[in-house]
Order: structure tokens, then sequence, then C-alpha cells
């Protein structure tokens, strides 16, 4: 709700505060006093276009400062994602126009762009003025509005459609991803077996290559190791070609008889002794292993070949696919991996083709919600239009057809496949076209009057603004204009500018706009009525005299009417 407005330095207006409250506040005055440049002001707030023309003869700039209330909801995260503040719920709004035709904005203390306010406008308010229809201006907006008018019918409808989109662009997600990796796909699987068969046809081992260099190692060097296996032998056991040369066996076998002569006189010689003989077995065990080892081993040169061969396949499968420092267990394990991969990739063809039928069938279920929810939607439009057309026959407009066009496209987002559009005849043999291009000015304001009364409660904004909406007419067709901005006014806060005292008399706050002698609208040129302001204004507002005992009597008349038809809403 909008609380607070100031203008200061826009048209005639040099400083003026207007306090608003909830309900329907009217604004009146003498002819050029001003009250126009409210509503130009309301559209400057919200993202009007700013026009250096606006600017007050002798000041550098217009500027306009709103203070509104605002719940929980859109308006409150657009503010925080802009870096706004909001205190207490409470925000602040300013528009600046230079004469230069520059303009600034600020959303809760934060400058942003002038379009920015526009955006606030659509959450926040709807201005209907002689040039100025911020409501209802895309045909989104109109059909967000007839879909909420149709209530539970096209809801129900617009839901059921909405599951299976959302799970149809799920599935042409995943299709359009599987196809457009198609060739890297297919590139990887190329490379993938090409690398399982160069591992098939070598068939490594685990740990094949630590036990090939040991192999290749001893086979190098055989003479040499089978000499050095002699050696130790002949210094275990002895050379039986050199008899006189002690061997490392008879001298501990000669040593621990020698203990043993004496061990009876001594326990720890025997256990020495006992020592020696362990001793003994063991350097004959290795005596015999070596005398084995040196007997089986033998340079073969075709072996010694075939290893080094083999270490070679091997080497090469290491440096495809495995790290740096890595060896053959790498390359199994690599192959595992990428026998697993493969076998994804082939299942993504068999995963196209039931995503395919997936989305086939998701599309034909999607087309027919489709139609079901334009079905409602028609029905909707149908009852709205004509809803609209019978409240514009009370409004002076008797000979006025709005219609609703639904137009079925074969373009299906998240609302359908549907376009609405409002369009209307102003009289008979009119070609129906938009609102804001089939209406005159003050048509337009009754029009959107009308309008907004079918819409209350269906597609509700906090405030409503009319300017001059009682254009052209007079008497009853008067009456039937207060009484629905009244009865507009119990589901939002309404203001109106108005010079008929048949809709000021349902005001439930009348705010007057005087300007002083020179012809300036002042900070005190906005003055807020009692009962008996009200009175008198209604009776100029009739008569042109403040001071007519008849004019005041049909003021208090009007306003007592006004009163019990608003206890009746």
């Amino acid at each position: 709700m909008l609380e607070e407005l100031r203008i200061s330095g826009l048209g005639v207006i040099d400083d003026a505060v207007l306090e608003l409250s909830p309900g329907l506040t009217v604004v009146t005055g003498e002819t050029g006093a001003g009250k126009t440049m409210v509503v130009s002001g309301l559209g400057l707030l919200f993202g009007g276009r700013g026009d250096a023309g606006l600017v007050r003869v002798g000041s550098a700039r217009a500027a306009v400062d709103g203070r509104l209330r605002v719940g929980p909801g859109r308006v409150v995260e657009m503010v925080d994602e802009l870096g706004g503040d909001l205190d207490d719920h409470t925000l602040l709004l300013s528009r600046v126009v230079g004469a230069d035709g520059r303009s600034r904005a600020q959303v809760g203390g934060r400058s942003v762009p002038v379009g920015t306010l526009a955006e606030l406008a659509d959450e926040l308010i709807a201005v209907h003025g002689q040039t100025d229809q911020l409501r209802l201006r895309a045909p989104a907006r109109q059909r967000d509005a007839i879909d909420r008018f149709g209530g539970d019918d096209v809801a129900h409808a617009l839901g059921a459609y909405q599951d299976v989109y959302r799970s149809y662009l799920d599935v042409e997600t995943s299709l359009t991803e599987l196809t457009t990796r198609a060739r890297d796909r297919a590139r990887e699987a190329d490379v993938l077996r090409f690398g399982l068969a160069e591992i098939e046809a070598a068939a490594p081992q685990p740990a094949e290559d630590v036990v090939l260099a040991s192999e290749v190692a001893r086979l190098t060097h055989a003479d040499l190791l089978r000499s050095a296996a002699a050696s130790a032998h002949a210094g275990l056991l002895g050379d039986p070609a050199g008899d006189d040369i002690p061997d490392a066996v008879g001298l501990v076998a000669g040593a621990r008889a020698g203990l043993e002569r004496v061990a009876e006189h001594d326990p720890v010689l025997k256990l020495m002794a006992d020592r020696l003989a362990e001793a003994g077995y063991l350097l004959s065990d290795v005596a015999t292993d070596l005398a084995a080892y040196a007997d089986d081993i033998e340079a073969d040169p075709g072996r010694l070949a075939a290893a080094q061969e083999r270490q070679s396949v091997l080497a090469g499968l290491v440096r495809k696919y495995a790290t740096a420092g890595a060896g053959v267990d790498a390359v199994v394990a690599w192959a595992s991996d990428a026998g697993i991969r493969l076998t994804e990739l082939d299942s993504d063809d068999s995963r196209l083709a039931e995503l395919a039928i997936e989305s086939g069938r998701l599309r034909e279920s999607m087309v027919s919600l489709a139609g079901e929810l334009t079905a409602a939607r028609t029905k909707a439009a149908e009852r709205f239009a004509e809803s609209v057309t019978a409240e514009l026959r009370d409004l002076a407009m008797p000979h006025a057809v709005v219609t609703v066009d639904v137009r079925t496209g074969t373009d299906y987002g998240a609302h359908g496949a549907d376009d609405v559009e409002v369009l209307l005849a102003p009289h008979p043999g009119a070609p129906p076209r938009p609102l804001a291009k089939g209406a005159s000015g003050g048509e337009l304001s009754r029009v959107m009057l009308a309008v907004e009364v079918v819409f209350a409660g269906a597609d509700p904004v906090p405030t409503f603004v009319f300017d001059e909406v009682d254009a052209g007419v007079g008497g009853r067709a008067a009456v039937e204009v207060g009484r629905r901005l009244a009865r507009l006014a119990r589901v939002a806060q309404v203001i109106v500018v108005t010079h008929l005292p048949q809709v000021a008399a349902f005001a439930d706050r009348h705010l007057m706009v005087v300007k002083s002698d020179d012809g300036v609208v002042t900070r005190s040129g906005v003055v807020a009525l009692d009962d008996t302001g009200r009175v008198n204004e209604l009776s100029r507002m009739l008569a042109g005299l403040e001071g007519s005992s008849l004019a005041q009597g049909h003021a208090g008349e009007l306003l007592a009417a006004a009163s019990g038809f608003k206890q009746d809403l």
C-alpha cells in the first residue's frame, strides 16, 4: 500500500505531500489546480517515461518520492536482489527527472535503472490515466489474469499441463545432451576399443613386469652368478681338487669336536658346542642349495631375447595406459575401467532410443493437455468478456463490447500454446482492437475500471490509480462509477482523480489540491477534508458555489447515499 507521496518541481506543483490510506482516496480540486500531476507523479515513480517538459519552469528537476508498505512476497525478494533496504516492511522509492531530461531512480536507497521501477510496478500498482496505462500491457499479463479469473477449472488444467511440460523438457534436455555428445562419445568408444584390443592381445598379468625384470637380470649375468655360487659352495665344503684348503663346514665341525671333548667339565661349553652343531647343519644346507643353483643356472640367449622383447611390449603398454612411474598393474586397472566405460557408452544408443520414445509420448500428452487448458481458458475468457461488457453498460458505454482473443499456436511453453489479448469494440461496426487502441482517453479509464472490478480478487495488486475515470459521464453513470470504485476499494487501495461529486462522495479519504494565489501548489496545498470540508467541496463541484445551501443539501444526500452503499458491501 502507498502510504505517502511527495512531489516537487512537477508541473504546477512546487512541493506537495499526499498522506494516503487504505480504501478509496479521491483527489479533487479546481481545474488547473494540479490534480492530474498526482497521476503523472505516480507514473514517473513507477517507471513511466521521463520528459523534461514535466519539470516546473524555474526548477532544476522534478522529484517524486513514495513510501510504501509491503508484505512478504516477490517485491521483498526483488528489493533484496537489488541490495535495497526495507525498514520494517517500509519501502522507499524515488524518481528524479532533470531539466536536461536525465533521469535517476532509487529503490530502498539503492540506485537502479529506471526500468526496475517498471518491474516493481507490475507487483505494486495499476495506473490508469488519460495517457498512462501501466496495467495489463503485455499479453502474458492478460493471460495470467484470465487464468486466475478462471479459478479452479483453469488452475487444474494448467497444473496438469505444467507437470507433463516439465517432464517433457527434462527428456528433451537429456536427448539434446546425448545427441550433441554423440560424436565425442563415438570417438571415446573407438579409443577405448583400440586400447582394450591392444591390451587383450598382449594379455599382461599382474606384477608380470617385476617377474620379468628379475628373470632378465639372472639370464644376463648367468656365468657370473654360477661362478659365484660355485665359489661359495667350495668355501663351505671345500674344493675336491684342493684337499689342503680348509672349508667352513670342516672348520666348524672341528671346533665343535674340540668343545665336546671338554664339555663334560663345563655346561656352558656344551651349549656352545650345540650351537656350532646347528651352524654346521645350516652351512651344509646352504652348500647343497648353492650346488643345485649352480647346476640349474645357465646362459640361454634365446630365452633372454624373448624376455627382453616381452619387457618392451609391456613398457609400451605402460607408456600408453598408465601414469608416469606406474607399472603393468596400472595397465590392467585401466583395461578394467575402460571395459566398464565402454559398456556405458554402448548403452547410450539404447538410451537414446528410449528417450525418443518417451519424448514422443510426453509430447502427445502435453498437446492433449494443452488443448484442455485452451478449452478451460476460452470458457473463462468468455465469462470475463461478458462480465466486463455488462459493467460497461452501466458506465455510459452501452454499445461497447469486450472480447478476449485466445489464439493457439504451435509453440508450447510453460503456460501452454495460447496467446491471450483483451479487445474492445467501442461501438457497433467498430472492429475489436487492443484495449489501449480501442477507446478514447476517458473511455479507456472506464474500460480499465470495468476490467479491474471484474478481475478484483483474481488478479490483485495492492494499489489502483484512476485519472478522470469519470470523463464524459454524469448522472446515474457517475454514481455507478463511484460504486465500482468503492467495491474495488474493498480488496485494494484505490486512488482516484475526479471532477464529479457523485464519485467523490464514495471516498474513504478525500484530498483537495489547492493552489496559492501565485498559482503554485505548495506542501500545504494538499488538504485532507473532514466531513464539513467534504460537504463544502462537493457543493463547489455540484454548483461551483461553496456557500449554496441547495448544493450543500444535495452534497449531504450524495454522502449519505454513498455511505449506505458502502455499508452494504
